[in-house]
């Protein structure tokens, strides 16, 4: 029987595996074994990466919520606890996009809650 060599299919493999490492650096680009292990370690960090994105995200809504807060006078947690008190649904992202767009009517509800 004749051998068959698998030209096609590892060299389409291999293309596919040097486009996805283009930019990186040095060896990594250029040659397939350096570039695969290196493709396998940059999907591992972005899918690690989608969760952190979404942990950070919250983090800067919180911190423009209570610097604006700051200015009225009241905590971060004090307000967010009589939103849940007055059964007021808003979450983070809505109240940091208040606070950051549309400052007044985020000090109108800060004052409305402090009452």
């Amino acid at each position: 029987m004749v051998r068959i060599s698998a030209g096609p299919a590892s060299r389409q493999k291999h293309k596919k595996v040097l486009n996805l490492a283009k930019g990186f650096w040095m060896s990594r680009s250029k040659q397939f074994k350096k570039a695969q292990e290196s493709v396998l370690h940059a999907g591992q960090y972005a899918f690690a990466g989608r969760r952190l994105r979404k942990r950070d995200m919250r983090r800067l809504w919180i911190t423009r919520i209570s610097a604006a807060l700051k200015q009225n006078g009241l905590k971060y947690n004090e307000f967010i606890h009589k939103l849940q008190t007055r059964k007021l649904v808003l979450d983070r992202k809505i109240l940091a996009h208040l606070a950051l767009d549309f400052p007044k009517i985020f000090d109108k509800l800060a004052q409305e809650i402090k009452k």
